[in-house]
């Protein structure tokens, strides 16, 4: 039986191996017009010695870079262990770095290199989809897609670097402190207008793999939309769906879709509704861990969403009650919406944004301790200046007590130094520091930068 690698190389013998090419080439012809959107099905019925001709050829114009193996793993060096950011069911991600001198018209940037695992559970396919729909379609919620690489059996796609990671991670791991309420809104809206781009096109696009995982956030919490590798386009005019097999993930795909394997766009609203249940109780949508009746989010939690007086039942605890109660009200009958188990009853995602878009301007957040300040330049100032003042206040009182002691009889030195003393340590008040406030207050001050400083472009 031939090894793997040789399956690979036979598979991939058109693949480009031209050094600092970009698909801006103008040598390059497209065979399509730039108005004409190249489909994965397009390419369904070529032989794989011609695919990666064709696909160069429809994508002139989209600004992708093919990049060489040998350029990939020097800006990763050599996929060192210190570069690692992560890994899924294509394969490992690793952190790499442009400088200006690697390609013309390619800015020093950072960028996330992610590399294709031949033994994984994702193929050939899933790499060709991901450079097909993010080659052409460009949206600010769409992660963006530098360029790939396809040499030898090699398959490699390149990245802008998402600086918060992805919204599993800040949702679930004990050790991040918990997002802030009106930040959960905004990441929901922000996933919500990729899904609406990606619905609304003249052929829609079903994305087939909505998750918390594939939720990237930027240094400001902007969601993006990553991992196209399982999306498809959808049916026709004159169709309802598309048949496929099953795929995605456990605890987010739609029951019609399991049961049938009939899929459309309503399929992404219900794993976007399990997204927004997930934001709304701080839970994984499955969970083994968790008693019987509550392994599975969906199951345990969906009745209780149509309920408000139930709702605090199932909020998660770490917000400590600092959310907008009409909001997450709202925000629960949204999801309810989402997750009918009739597709024809949930909303559209453009409805969904006109619901999540209101919800930032609520002003009922309870004002309490909830967010800890580390105090900068200008705090401090304060509160040297409040001290400051205390201490003129301090000394004055203490002028007038002198003058009332001087009209008086005169007491022992030693007793009344320890008088004195003892009346000052009464007096003198701590230093007003580091205060604690709303998350309401300061987000309309500092946005986003008060969870995370901004870091330094």
């Amino acid at each position: 039986m031939p090894s793997k690698k040789l399956e690979w190389r036979s598979l991939v013998l058109g693949c480009f191996k031209a050094k600092n090419q970009s698909l801006e080439s103008p040598n390059i012809v497209p065979k399509k017009t730039s108005s004409s959107r190249i489909f994965l099905s397009d390419l369904s019925d070529y032989s794989s010695l011609s695919i990666m001709s064709d696909l160069s050829n429809s994508l002139v114009g989209s600004k992708l870079h093919i990049f060489t193996y040998q350029e990939l793993k020097e800006i990763t060096h050599n996929f060192s262990k210190s570069n690692f950011l992560g890994e899924g069911g294509f394969g490992k991600v690793y952190k790499g770095f442009f400088d200006d001198n690697l390609r013309p018209g390619l800015k020093a940037k950072t960028v996330a290199v992610k590399a294709l695992d031949l033994d994984g559970k994702q193929g050939h396919r899933e790499w060709l989809a991901e450079v097909i729909f993010l080659g052409q379609l460009k949206h600010r919620h769409l992660v963006n897609l530098i360029g790939y690489c396809c040499e030898d059996e090699h398959r490699l796609l390149v990245y802008e670097y998402m600086e918060r990671g992805n919204l599993e991670e800040k949702l679930f791991k004990g050790y991040v402190a918990a997002l802030p309420w009106l930040t959960r809104i905004k990441i929901a809206i922000g996933a919500a207008k990729g899904l609406m781009f990606l619905h609304e096109e003249e052929k829609p696009v079903i994305y087939r793999d909505v998750k918390a995982s594939n939720i990237l956030l930027d240094a400001d919490y902007n969601a993006k939309l990553s991992d196209f590798g399982l999306a498809i386009d959808g049916p026709e005019k004159d169709q309802t769906h598309i048949t496929t097999r099953v795929m995605g993930t456990r605890g987010y795909a739609a029951p019609e879709y399991i049961n049938t394997g009939h899929l459309t766009t309503m399929s992404d609203v219900y794993s976007f509704g399990v997204v927004l249940l997930e934001l709304l109780t701080g839970k994984k949508s499955v969970d083994k861990k968790r008693p019987a009746r509550e392994k599975d989010l969906v199951e345990w939690a969906r009745p209780l969403l149509k309920e408000s007086h139930k709702l605090e039942r199932i909020m998660d605890p770490r917000l400590e009650d600092q959310y907008s109660t009409e909001g997450a009200r709202k925000f629960a009958a949204l999801a309810y919406q989402c997750l009918s188990h009739n597709a024809k009853s949930r909303p559209t995602m453009r409805s969904v944004v006109k619901t999540l878009e209101p919800l930032l301007e609520l002003k009922d957040i309870p004002v309490g301790p909830f967010v800890y300040v580390v105090p900068n330049e200008d705090t401090l100032k304060g509160a040297q200046n409040d001290h400051d003042q205390g201490g003129l206040k301090l000394k004055s009182e203490e002028k007038e007590e002198e003058k009332e002691e001087e009209k008086g009889e005169k007491k022992e030195k030693g007793h009344h130094r320890h008088r004195n003393s003892r009346r000052n340590r009464r007096r003198v008040k701590p230093l007003r520091s580091r205060a604690v406030y709303s998350d309401t207050a300061l987000y309309k001050t500092l946005g986003t930068n008060l969870y995370y400083p901004k870091q330094a472009p």
